[in-house]
């Protein structure tokens, strides 16, 4: 009997539709679902007694985090109701085409805030059970148009891809990227954004550029089902000018952010991507702008603002403004301004920790741009901060998962190679300063050289920067590429 109350309160939330109206119209179920579950429980634990439910009886631990679940999400699903009820405000969330379901948005928004409260395997685990069983009340319904439920599924995988990628399983939220792309009633945002998402990903696994850029073009190609959307138009040309920079096709890159430049979507990772390559270019000044203006971009608030502006794993805003920051850094480093670029590096430190988790592999990417900061630093100033440097390099190769240095070229490959070759590059030149470890750092040395695999610049170029050189070496932190 304990069992059954549990999973009846569970599924009342959770499966609304199922439940309670196998074919209401549209919210109508959610609604008198909400509400149902609402008057049989509280879920306070005096009224869980009074039905003799408690946690010891639960038959196994996904019944008892089911249970937890329902009793978070209560509150924040009165918020939905309200909206649900109101047809003004569900068809606020309408952007370039049909809306997407409140109530699964409240279900997104809850799941995201769990994993970012406390970055666990356990959070995570917890934050995808919640979007599974989202995903699957999505799936089942019927009497409702199918791009309202494509849009809604679409968005709860675009939800799911990210919590997967930043977890470590980059092959899992591909998977659900790709699931996308069979949504044929889904709108263009839901699609453009799965899209920008599958390319981001390729890019920092470091895998064929050339597929990366199959892709983008597919994007491209999805544009143009839609020309009346210049948000998106603008966004899919700077997901192809991203690929040709890291493909280091400057020329074709600077065509596509060219046609960017007058469009209102020329914000966010559009305006990241168009100040690197200037950024790469030896352009500091219009460079700086462009990150300015990626930075300024990012909104305040994490409201949803309609289809147009979903992104998804390593194209979400969160990393936009980590990777703008980082960004502006190195570049304030290779203008000499030392002081504000150890403050914009120290922030993009800090919004890394937050974001993933002071372990995360892209903390390490955060520190190896600190590190050549403190190296150039010491060059210009003709002073030493080998201790500081080397402390830094040694932090970084071990967040980012580095490969023993056994394992070369060919068999190194693998997401963030271009960092990882880097570091040890830089860490390399320390160790062959000190005659007692230059047989180390010969070794290591070796290794960065055999990895590198950048299209444009040498290891030794990427190394040895230059005021005077056209080419300057740029991390990404979103994809951990050197551009």
């Amino acid at each position: 009997m304990e069992s059954t109350i549990s999973w009846f309160t569970c599924l009342v939330l959770l499966n609304p539709d199922l439940v309670l109206n196998p074919q209401p119209e549209r919210g109508t179920g959610t609604v008198s679902g909400l509400f149902l579950f609402q008057s049989i429980f509280s879920l306070d634990d005096s009224l869980c007694s009074s039905f003799g439910v408690s946690l010891s009886f639960f038959s196994s631990k996904r019944e008892e985090t089911m249970f937890r679940i329902a009793q978070k999400l209560l509150s924040s699903s009165t918020t939905a109701v309200r909206s649900t009820q109101s047809p003004s405000l569900t068809r606020s969330f309408s952007a370039n085409g049909p809306d997407v379901d409140p109530v699964s948005l409240q279900m997104i928004n809850y799941a995201l805030s769990l994993s970012n409260s406390n970055k666990s395997t356990e959070s995570y685990a917890q934050s995808l059970l919640i979007l599974e069983q989202c995903l699957s009340t999505a799936n089942v319904r019927e009497g409702v148009d199918d791009n309202f439920v494509d849009n809604t599924r679409g968005t709860v995988l675009l939800a799911m891809s990210t919590l997967l990628s930043e977890s470590g399983d980059v092959g899992e939220a591909m998977e659900k990227l790709e699931r996308i792309r069979d949504l044929k009633s889904s709108s263009l945002g839901v699609r453009v954004a799965a899209m920008e998402a599958l390319v981001g990903l390729n890019l920092e696994r470091g895998q064929d550029v050339d597929l990366s850029s199959m892709l983008a073009d597919e994007c491209l190609e999805l544009d143009k089902t839609d020309t009346e959307d210049g948000v998106l138009r603008v966004r899919a040309k700077g997901i192809k000018g991203l690929v040709e920079l890291v493909r280091g096709n400057i020329e074709m890159a600077e065509k596509c952010f060219e046609e960017t430049q007058s469009d209102e979507g020329c914000s966010g990772n559009v305006a990241l991507s168009h100040g690197e390559l200037l950024h790469a270019s030896g352009k500091f000044s219009l460079a700086k702008s462009f990150y300015e203006k990626a930075i300024q971009g990012v909104p305040s608030t994490k409201e949803f603002a309609g289809l147009s502006g979903l992104a998804a794993c390593n194209m979400v805003l969160a990393e936009v403004l980590l990777a703008a920051t980082c960004a502006l850094g190195q570049l304030e480093a290779h203008s000499g301004n030392f002081h504000e670029a150890e403050e914009m590096l120290t922030k993009a430190l800090t919004k890394a920790e937050e974001h993933f988790g002071s372990h995360h592999p892209k903390v390490g990417v955060i520190l190896t741009c600190i590190a050549f900061m403190y190296r150039d630093k010491a060059r210009l100033e003709r002073s030493s901060s080998i201790l500081i440097q080397e402390g830094l390099y040694r932090r970084a190769i071990d967040l980012l998962k580095a490969p023993a240095l056994e394992t070369e070229g060919v068999d190194a490959k693998g997401e963030r190679r271009d960092v990882v070759a880097l570091a040890r590059g830089g860490y390399a030149e320390i160790l062959c300063l000190q005659q007692n470890r230059k047989g180390e750092g010969e070794r290591m040395k070796s290794w960065a050289q055999s990895t590198w695999r950048n299209r444009r610049l040498s290891l030794a170029e990427a190394l040895k920067f230059s005021e005077s050189s056209p080419k300057v070496a740029v991390v990404d932190s979103r994809i951990c590429r050197v551009l």
